[in-house]
């Protein structure tokens, strides 16, 4: 069997991974290629190791409750390697009117699961803890149609439980605006919250007692999901590139063209190389998967093409922690937009996971640009490090000068799934589903996170198999 990957991110080399695991159980020949565009394997994810620091250009963790990325840690045979959040400090701050205020205990993405954190919190006004209380009332629209997640917050909770926590919380996962990002798409659980019980609050109260009665309970943003590397997110990316077979990863070939002729699949690179492919593979972004089928299939190109992406950038800074007046206790905080500054989120990496920092330095990775916010990545890198450190000054009582800093961009990275996004995605589906022996995957469609992204490959690899044989 000759299968072609386009793409050699998280994505790509999940389904190239799961495609030499299958053919291997099943005794099949294959033919493997896997085209990369750049000069490394990886995508959005890299580590950095500097002067005893660990760095995380791109994401630093993934969750365990999609069970896909630990289970491939796991068939990796990278179980040593895996490591959670410390189990001190787990807490969220936001701030409020230029200060870090914790999120209440039991307050989970934005709804509170405990009555007394919750009332005594300085993070709301009464009038917005009364407004949020009235979720216990207010019963269910049973509408249908799509909603976006700010209208459904505003809607249940009322406007501050939107300004002061999930527009931040959601803006720090997706880098989207909540005005336009759709319920269904990113958030089903709390419509089916809604739907079962009638209120978010009744529902986090329900959930938070059987939870407790398994011992499982926890407060804040549940932090014992997370999951990291001892030695970085890189650690996974080198461990699938090991497994492939030996010259099956071409880096720098940009697809240029996709053809199909009968039942074969033609492949030709900017750097002219041809192949051909009983199956193929892409894993690459939907503005650059519409390019490749438009020839093919205009209806598709236009509906790849309507998925908008969001740019954005991390910037890392180190510091001496007797520079910090702040205490880090916590594992970061987010910054609502109503506070007007320049900055998503940041996160205390050196305190979220063990041995990303010498003794005696902080880690910080500040997040910036995005849907929200675009014209700050109009700033070159010196503004950019002069500008979170600025803002961490003021947040967190920082005296010196960074260590040293480094700034990651990253153009066009993050998909946004506007409201309708669900409908989108089952037309894409159902044309490709038109073309035998192509499949696309990738973080544009089902989920934008590492878990998200090794499921999407790997189910798109159980396809081509299930079809061709």
């Amino acid at each position: 069997m000759r299968i072609i990957v386009i793409g050699g991110g998280i994505t790509g080399l999940s389904a190239a991974h799961r495609l030499v695991e299958l053919c291997s159980d099943k005794n099949l020949p294959l033919e493997l290629s896997v085209l990369e565009g750049s000069d490394r394997l990886g995508g959005v994810i890299a580590t950095r190791h500097s002067n005893g620091f660990l760095i995380e250009d791109g994401p630093d963790s993934f969750i365990t409750n999609k069970p896909w990325a630990i289970e491939l840690c796991r068939r990796l045979g990278l179980d040593s390697q895996i490591i959670h959040t410390n189990d001190e400090n787990r807490r969220t701050y936001v701030v409020r009117r230029g200060k870090l205020v914790p999120l209440p205990d039991g307050f989970f993405m934005m709804a509170p699961s405990r009555f007394i954190p919750f009332l005594t919190s300085p993070l709301f006004s009464w009038r917005g803890k009364i407004r949020m209380l009235l979720d216990l009332f207010i019963p269910p629209t049973g509408q249908l149609d799509d909603e976006s997640l700010a209208s459904f917050v505003t809607r249940r909770l009322g406007r501050e439980a939107f300004e002061r926590v999930a527009q931040p919380m959601i803006s720090g996962i997706y880098t989207a605006d909540p005005e336009k990002l759709s319920l269904r798409a990113t958030m089903p659980r709390f419509l089916e919250m809604e739907e079962q019980h009638g209120s978010l609050i009744r529902a986090m109260l329900k959930e938070r007692k059987f939870e407790k009665q398994l011992n499982k309970a926890e407060s804040g943003a549940r932090y014992s999901l997370f999951v990291s590397l001892k030695n970085g997110m890189q650690t996974l990316i080198d461990a699938l590139a090991a497994r492939l077979p030996e010259g099956s990863v071409n880096l720098n070939h940009e697809v240029k063209s996709l053809k199909v002729a009968g039942r074969v699949w033609n492949v030709i690179t900017r750097q002219g190389k041809a192949l051909d492919a009983d199956s193929v593979i892409i894993t690459i972004p939907s503005y650059s998967a519409a390019k490749l089928v438009e020839g093919l299939n205009p209806s598709l190109a236009e509906d790849l093409s309507r998925i908008e992406y969001a740019s954005s950038a991390v910037v890392n800074l180190t510091y001496k922690t007797g520079d910090i007046s702040h205490s880090l206790d916590g594992f970061g905080f987010v910054v609502p937009m109503v506070e007007k500054r320049p900055l998503i989120a940041c996160s205390f990496s050196s305190v979220k996971f063990a041995g990303r920092a010498p003794e005696g330095f902080a880690l910080l990775r500040c997040f910036v640009g995005g849907a929200v916010q675009p014209e700050i990545l109009e700033l070159d890198d010196s503004k950019l490090v002069e500008t979170s450190h600025r803002e961490l000054v003021s947040l967190l009582g920082i005296k010196g000068q960074p260590v040293f800093a480094t700034v990651h961009r990253y153009r066009k990275s993050m998909p946004q799934y506007y409201v309708g996004h669900l409908d989108l995605v089952a037309r894409i589906d159902n044309k490709v589903n038109g073309h035998k022996g192509l499949v696309i995957a990738g973080n544009a469609y089902g989920g934008v996170g590492i878990a998200d992204c090794v499921h999407s490959g790997e189910r798109a690899a159980e396809a081509v198999l299930k079809a061709a044989c």
